[in-house]
């Protein structure tokens, strides 16, 4: 198989900073080859740093951010402002929450990072649970949206420009939990049951795992000494994504940036 980049640095503050720089440049990219970019991002820890980074003055005047459409690669179903929310580190980070509230056109944050509100599409939980919808129901809202987007479609999947995606203790990449049912589905999004095996236990909707086979680009981000092992099944030579799904991200054209404690473990080819 063909084999991603994987870069080693010092620590997680330089692989933020280097996924930072990455990101600029595959948004500027994009923009240049077809007047916008798509960027489906992630949750969880990893996007704090990197979006810290994003909103320093040199990204903030590098990166075409007025092109730029952000989406989700997956969110727990709690309201936007909710501590697990995905959504919640990019708006307290890169938007001006309240401004994006007031309905103002740009984010304002101190950063002044230009980030339309309208180029903004998160998974619409806090809407889901006030009208008493499912997580089936939000993440088919999301793929109406994400047709109406008019993103290009690559063997029937939308294809994002550029996919940034964290790594979790079980080697879950979006919400594709081991052995998910979401590897036999054809829906562009899906509802996936709280589970059980790592918190939280909220339920989740996530995108389709085929849409990283469709992706430009896609950056894996992976810091601490608590994910070494799990990196080194990944990387072993068993492929096996229902066990490890991370391995869908495992290919030529994926890049992951390691900081030295995670790397600790790959194996030595």
């Amino acid at each position: 198989m063909s084999e991603p980049e994987i870069v080693v640095v010092a620590d997680a503050d330089a692989a933020s900073a280097l996924a930072g720089d990455r990101i600029t440049a595959a948004l500027r990219n994009a923009v240049e080859t077809r007047g916008r970019a798509d960027w489906a991002t992630t949750g969880g820890s990893t996007p704090v740093g990197i979006y810290r980074h994003l909103a320093t003055p040199a990204h903030v005047n590098d990166a075409p951010w007025p092109f730029v459409h952000v989406w989700w690669g997956d969110d727990r179903l709690v309201p936007r402002d909710h501590a697990l929310s995905n959504v919640k580190p990019l708006d307290d980070i890169l938007l001006d929450v309240g401004g994006h509230q007031a309905g103002q056109s740009l984010g304002s944050a101190a950063a002044g990072v230009p980030l339309p509100v309208g180029n903004v599409h998160p998974f619409r939980t806090a809407e889901a649970i006030g009208a008493g919808r499912d997580a089936a129901a939000c993440a088919a809202d999301l793929a109406e949206e994400l047709r109406a987007a008019d993103l290009p479609i690559v063997d029937g999947w939308p294809a994002f420009d550029l996919v940034l995606l964290g790594l979790g203790g079980d080697g879950h990449v979006l919400s594709v939990f081991p052995d998910s049912s979401a590897f036999e589905s054809k829906d562009w999004t899906l509802a996936i049951p709280a589970p059980t095996h790592i918190e939280p236990h909220v339920e989740r909707v996530t995108l389709n795992p085929a849409v990283l086979a469709a992706a430009r680009e896609i950056l894996v981000v992976v810091h601490g000494g608590g994910k070494s092992a799990i990196l080194g099944n990944i990387f072993g030579s068993e492929l096996d994504p229902r066990r490890w799904p991370a391995q869908l991200a495992r290919h030529e054209g994926a890049t992951w940036i390691l900081d030295e404690a995670a790397a600790a473990k790959l194996p030595r080819h």
